[in-house]
């Protein structure tokens, strides 16, 4: 028995195949499992005999629907990995699905690919999910793609309309810095150009799919790179004490020194155990192992074991590429766990970088990062992340987000330690564990922000702590942002000039923001003249913002002037007020138009409250209305 166990994981190339769903995946793979004679005896038989049933003609995708709900649905939901061989070459095809909600597993099933197929349907072209899954080669570092124009018999293989497809995909992919290697134009149900050169294309001359994956680079060995062994778990039996885990690359050998992750403690492997075989001298990368260590440490799990003179990179401030799966935007002080090999830590957004602009694939500056949308952020930790940056075809920097619940919100491939600035302010906002779907199934309600803007005198404050108190007396946790109350404290420092009054705004803004993450339902009155700083406060507060517009004329305002302030201002007393000297820009579209000019209180206030009530409660949607 050699005293090296072989390592399977080098020996086969992972090959992901991807595609707007329909465009013919499913139907390829089990197409081409059966042209390569790769499929077990009397496979055929099944999928004829399931086709049958259906009424169908002979459906190949049967061959990986594994899972009930996806005969039933007619669509792929998991990653399915499949051995596949072509001559002496070994081949790890990975099945990833195409369905927005699936994406998720798409993220795992390609992370370790070293090559794609990209599947386009040459009659419907690129559509939104072939956008998003060329994005996501991109973000997980897959260089060699394969495109497959499938269905090219619906053109009538017409060469013309076949490469006029070619050449829209192949700008796509350009936006993101890929090239296609092999565009492969063919019918998957038929088996035209799949292992086989289809007689009714006599006009290509390329490669056949088969060809064009027996010329995929083979994977670099990744036995060859420095060693990184993460801890999966520490045992002890008798009196040993056992390391286990699974060497991600490099190689390892009794006598060598190791280091013992961040706390950097030096240790010699004594020895090299394995599960049913005898002791070994040495191990590579993709076996799973335990070690005994001298002197008898102990790791955590999560420790990454590596040599000496090859250290990974420690950083606590990291850049990621963003893979956002959430249904919610994302937003600079969000924290999470960042799970790494076999290692987590807390880590909080710090600030995002760009975000992907999907319709043409640019990137530009954001605040958020949309939901299933794609991003460069930094990321924030306590303590120090051991990490080798991503690259494809290893396990290196491949992290993903997980939330309180222990669901992955996010792939987050590491591309490098981010830098503090000169003249940057170290600063790491965080955000609580607590999420908002718990703080919404524990409140009974959504936290918004209602802006209630108007001149002074329209009743803004009036009407804000009359629905405060019906809105309490209701369950709702409401809090209310007056104006004269901010600029008494908060605001104290601020005059009434322009840029005064829009940093007023913003400051209002902020802490509306806040309270509305822990929850709240937040009434802000607010004169906040200016549509521009009513914009600010908008794009500061993001998802939950409502305007609402207290709508009384200035004749109605002047005439009550409860504070004397219009007086005071025709006298000459007062510079700049809104109204009188400076302008008022009303909502051009807002959420609500309550008019406070005429009729009742009691009527107005009813008014907001059943808005503010049928936007907060779960399930309901505020309307404009007036």
């Amino acid at each position: 028995m050699s005293d090296t166990i072989s390592s399977s994981q080098d020996a086969a190339t992972p090959i992901v195949i991807v595609g707007h769903v329909d465009h013919g995946k499913s139907t390829l793979i089990g197409r081409l499992l059966h042209d390569t004679d790769n499929l077990q005896d009397g496979k055929v038989a099944q999928i004829i005999e399931s086709s049958k049933k259906r009424g169908l003609k002979i459906e190949w995708s049967f061959l990986l629907d594994s899972l009930q709900i996806e005969r039933d649905q007619g669509v792929t939901v998991d990653s399915t990995r499949i051995p596949f061989r072509l001559g002496a070459r070994e081949y790890v095809i990975v099945d990833a699905p195409g369905h927005r909600q699936f994406l998720r597993n798409m993220i795992t099933g390609a992370a370790d690919a070293e090559a794609a197929v990209l599947v386009v349907d040459a009659v419907e072209g690129a559509r939104e999910q072939t956008r998003r899954h060329a994005m996501l080669l991109h973000l997980i570092g897959i260089r060699h793609v394969i495109v497959l124009l499938n269905k090219v018999d619906l053109l009538d293989f017409d060469q013309a309309k076949v490469e006029a497809v070619e050449v829209s995909v192949n700008e796509l992919l350009g936006k993101l810095g890929l090239e296609a290697a092999y565009f492969v134009p063919a019918s998957a149900r038929d088996g035209d150009n799949i292992a086989s050169r289809s007689e009714r294309m006599p006009w290509y001359s390329g490669p056949t799919l088969t060809e064009a994956l027996a010329r995929v680079p083979t994977p670099a060995s990744r036995s060859e790179l420095a060693l990184r062994l993460p801890v999966q778990d520490v045992y002890r039996f008798g009196d040993k004490r056992y390391v286990a885990g699974r060497i991600e690359r490099g190689r390892v050998r009794v006598g060598d020194t190791v280091v013992i992750g961040t706390q950097k403690t030096p240790a010699r492997i004594a020895s090299i155990e394995s599960w049913h075989t005898a002791p070994h001298v040495s191990a590579s990368a993709g076996q799973s192992i335990a070690v005994t260590l001298e002197p008898d440490v102990i790791p955590d799990r999560g420790d990454l074991l590596h040599h000496v003179d090859t250290p990974p990179t420690q950083a606590s401030r990291v850049r990621t590429r963003l893979f956002w799966l959430r249904q919610e935007p994302l937003r600079v002080g969000e924290s999470f766990r960042l799970r790494l090999a076999t290692a987590e830590h807390a880590v909080t957004v710090t600030s995002i970088e760009s975000v992907v602009n999907l319709d043409d694939l640019t990137m530009h500056p954001g605040t958020e990062v949309p939901p299933e949308g794609f991003a460069e952020i930094t990321l924030s930790a306590a303590e120090n992340v051991q990490f080798d940056a991503f690259a494809p075809g290893t396990p290196d920097g491949r992290g993903v987000l997980v939330d309180l619940q222990q669901r992955i919100v996010g792939g987050a491939p590491l591309i490098g330690p981010a830098d503090i600035a000169v003249g940057e302010k170290s600063i790491h906002p965080s955000a609580s564990v607590v999420t908002t779907q718990d703080r919404q199934r524990v409140k009974g309600h959504k936290g918004r922000v209602f802006w209630l803007t108007g001149l002074s005198g329209s009743g803004k404050s009036t009407l804000a702590r009359a629905a405060e108190n019906a809105l309490f007396s209701a369950g709702v946790d409401v809090s209310v942002l007056d104006g004269d109350t901010l600029r008494a404290g908060l605001c104290k420092d601020l005059g009434f000039t322009e840029a005064d009054r829009t940093e007023n705004v913003r400051r209002a803004a902020e802490v509306a923001r806040i309270l509305r993450d822990a929850g709240q339902v937040v009434l802000v009155a607010l004169i906040s003249p200016l549509r521009s700083d009513r914009e600010l406060a908008r794009q500061i507060i993001g998802d939950g913002f409502e305007e609402v517009f207290v709508d009384a004329d200035l004749g109605t305002c002047e005439q009550r002037d409860p504070k004397g302030l219009y007086a005071a201002a025709r006298a000459g007393k007062i510079n700049g007020f809104t109204g009188i000297d400076a302008p008022y820009e009303a909502p051009q579209a807002p959420a609500l138009r309550v008019a406070t000019g005429n009729g009742s209180v009691e009527n107005a206030v009813a008014q907001l409250v059943s808005f503010v009530e049928g936007s907060v409660r779960a399930g309901g949607n505020a309307r404009a209305r007036s």
